[in-house]
């Protein structure tokens, strides 16, 4: 057989425990911009990513069709 609780915990102490688990969204500084963005990723702000330019600002260009 398996042991059981010999007492009830709380609703306060259940809740109280399990709000420190809760999701957090890591950031991290650009290495060449300096703007917030997301580990792993290419910054939204200048197009660097490890140190490289990966994709062209400066060549952009927005089409708008109506």
């Amino acid at each position: 057989m398996a042991s059981e609780p010999k007492r009830r915990h709380s609703k306060a102490r259940k809740r109280v425990r399990r709000a420190a688990i809760k999701l957090t969204s890591k950031f991290v500084n650009c290495k060449n911009c300096g703007k917030l963005t997301i580990p792993h990723t290419v910054c939204k702000e200048c197009g660097f990513f490890g140190g490289k330019e990966i994709v062209s600002k400066k060549a952009v260009k927005v089409i708008r069709t109506n």
